[in-house]
C-alpha cells in the first residue's frame, strides 16, 4: 500500500484552521534592466482596470510602441534609485511586514501575515499558498492603497478572485476597501509631516500630490479623486493649515489623455516661479517610497522647480514603516477581524481542541491519510 499526496487545500487532522492577513502593494520590477521593466510593465499595463482600451487596439499600441519605448527609459529611472537590497518599495514593504507582525503579535493577536504585489513578485499566488500551507482558512486582504480605485484595489480583488477560483476548500474571506479618512492613518500622517517639520522648520506651501488617474475614471464613477481631497482636508486640519498653506494635486500623468488636474509638476513650477520660499511634497497615497516618489517627485519634480527658480525643495519620506503608520494597520486589521478566534489564547484552545479530535478520530479508526494500492 502506498501513501497518495494529499490534494491542496485537503484539511489536516489536528491542526486547527488559523487566520491570515495579507498586505498587497502595487509590485517592482526584478531588477532595474530593461528586460525585467519589459516583463513588469507588459503584465500591469495589460491589467483591463488600468487601461480602459479595447484589447486590440491596445495590443498593438503597447507591445508596438509602448513597451519597446518605456522599458529602457524606466529601466534608467529604477536603476537610479535601486538599493543593495534591490528595489525600494519591496524591501520596505518586506519591513512594514515584519513591523506589521510584530505589532500584532504584541497585542497577542496570533495571525499569519504575508505580502503580495499586485504585478510581479512575491505574487498573490505565492502568498496564498504559504497560507494554504500553513493551515489557514481565514484571510484578510488589507490593500495598501489608502484611497479607493478601481485601477487598484478593485484591480488587487479581481487578481486575488481569480487565484481562488480554482480553489476547493476557499477561506473565509474579507477584504479592506480602503482607509481615506481613518483616524489612525490621518494622524501616522500628521505626525509624519510634524516630524520632518520639527527638524527642517515650516515650509512656505505644502503639496499633497496623489498619483494620477485619466479624468475619463471619474467621470465613470470612481470615487478615487474624492477619496484624495478627504485625506488631504483631514490631514490638513490635522496640521491646522489654512487653505493658502496647500496644494492638492495628482502626479505619474501619462499619454495625451486629461487626467486628475492640477498636474503636480505644474503646480510646483508655478510655486518655483513665484518664488514662494521653501516647497514640501508630500505623498499620502503612496504607503511606501516608490519609483514615483524618490525618482519622479525627489529627482525630476524637483529639477523642475529649480529650474523655474526656486530655491529650496524637500521631498518628505512616505510613511514606511513608521510606528504610527504600523498602529494604524494593526487598528485596521484588528477592527476587521472581529469575531475571529485570533487571539493568541483562543488559537491555543483551538490546538487543544483540534489534537483532541485528532486523537478521538484515531482511536476510531478514522481520519487517515488518503491511501491507495
Amino acid at each position: 500500500m502506498r501513501t497518495l499526496p494529499l490534494p491542496p487545500g485537503r484539511p489536516v487532522h489536528g491542526r486547527p484552521p488559523r487566520t491570515g492577513v495579507l498586505l498587497l502593494n502595487l509590485g517592482t520590477p526584478d531588477a532595474p534592466t530593461p528586460a525585467a521593466v519589459r516583463r513588469y510593465l507588459r503584465e500591469f499595463l495589460w491589467d483591463p482596470r488600468v487601461v480602459e482600451v479595447p484589447r486590440i487596439l491596445w495590443w498593438l499600441i503597447l507591445h508596438g510602441l509602448i513597451l519597446p519605448v518605456r522599458s529602457s527609459r524606466s529601466a534608467a529611472k529604477y536603476a537610479s534609485i535601486w538599493t543593495p537590497e534591490g528595489s525600494p518599495l519591496l524591501a520596505l514593504s518586506r519591513r512594514q511586514r515584519s513591523a506589521f507582525e510584530a505589532e500584532m503579535g504584541a497585542r497577542g493577536l496570533d495571525v499569519e501575515v504575508g505580502l503580495a504585489m499586485r504585478y510581479g513578485e512575491p505574487s498573490i499566488a505565492s502568498a496564498w499558498d504559504e497560507f494554504r500551507a500553513r493551515g489557514v482558512t481565514r484571510l484578510l486582504v488589507l490593500p495598501l492603497y489608502p484611497q479607493y480605485s478601481a485601477t487598484t484595489v478593485a484591480s488587487t480583488f479581481d487578481a486575488l478572485a481569480g487565484v481562488l477560483a480554482g480553489e476547493r476548500n476557499q477561506p473565509e474571506l474579507r477584504t479592506v476597501r480602503g482607509f481615506a479618512a481613518d483616524p489612525g492613518y490621518i494622524e501616522a500622517l500628521r505626525r509624519a509631516v510634524e516630524s520632518h517639520w520639527a527638524a527642517r522648520g515650516r515650509p512656505a506651501r505644502l503639496v499633497l500630490s496623489f498619483h494620477g488617474l485619466p479624468r475619463r475614471n471619474l467621470d465613470l464613477g470612481d470615487p478615487y479623486h474624492c477619496e484624495c481631497h478627504v485625506t488631504a482636508r483631514l490631514l490638513a486640519q490635522a496640521l491646522d493649515l489654512a487653505r493658502e498653506d496647500y496644494e492638492v494635486s495628482f502626479q505619474s500623468r501619462f499619454g495625451r489623455a486629461r487626467w486628475l488636474e492640477p498636474y503636480t509638476v505644474e503646480v510646483v513650477r508655478e510655486l518655483g516661479r513665484k518664488a514662494v520660499g521653501r516647497v514640501d511634497v508630500f505623498c499620502p497615497g503612496f504607503a511606501v517610497d516608490c519609483l514615483e516618489t524618490l525618482e519622479e517627485i525627489g529627482m525630476e519634480v524637483r529639477q523642475d522647480f529649480l529650474v523655474a527658480g526656486g530655491k529650496d525643495f524637500q521631498a518628505l519620506p512616505c510613511l514606511n514603516d513608521q510606528p504610527a503608520f504600523v498602529k494604524a494597520l494593526a487598528d485596521l486589521a484588528q477592527a476587521h477581524m472581529a469575531g475571529w478566534p485570533v487571539r493568541r489564547d483562543e488559537q491555543e484552545r483551538l490546538a487543544r481542541e483540534a489534537a483532541d479530535s485528532a486523537r478521538r478520530a484515531r482511536e476510531m479508526g478514522a481520519g487517515e491519510e488518503l491511501t491507495g494500492t
